[in-house]
């Protein structure tokens, strides 16, 4: 990429870091619409509640990706555009896991898809809760991630799966 200082009053110079957001934010839904279709080919049930975690996921990253283009000079209609579109990229590793699924056992994209929220869960979560002084709030928390652990474990065994 190359970088530019941009001293023009104008918004006509686009940071190279908003490149960056589209190109990883499309990896980033090609691998989701991977381990989502992957879920709902092996069970309906799976794939619904992976959807669900994942447009939990989604629909406040999409915001601030296109937040962050706002920022970096893109003109709304641009950054809504591309921003559409590095989101379709969701569909196209769906159609990937579809045709794949024809010739190939696609079961490992379960845990796949369950390392995924781990990751995000590990590298986005846990540190951000840990930045405050006061234990107090750190302990609230924490609290509130294993009561979320836990209420998976209840419905896990309720469901008996």
């Amino acid at each position: 990429m190359h970088w530019h200082h941009c001293n023009r009053a104008q918004a006509s110079c686009k940071q190279p870091l908003t490149y960056l957001i589209l190109i990883g934010d499309g990896l980033h839904n090609f691998i989701g619409g991977l381990a989502i279709a992957g879920t709902f080919l092996i069970d309906i049930r799976l794939g619904v509640m992976t959807w669900l975690a994942a447009a939990a996921h989604e629909i406040p990253q999409e915001l601030g990706d296109f937040a962050v283009l706002i920022h970096g000079g893109w003109e709304k209609g641009k950054a809504l555009l591309f921003n559409i579109l590095s989101a379709l990229t969701f569909l196209l590793g769906g159609l990937v896991t579809y045709t794949l699924s024809f010739n190939m056992d696609i079961s490992f994209l379960i845990p796949f898809a369950a390392g995924n929220f781990i990751y995000i869960g590990a590298s986005d979560l846990v540190p951000e809760v840990n930045k405050h002084e006061d234990i107090k709030t750190n302990l609230v928390n924490y609290a509130a991630i294993i009561i979320g652990i836990l209420l998976m474990l209840i419905i896990k065994i309720l469901l008996g799966s």
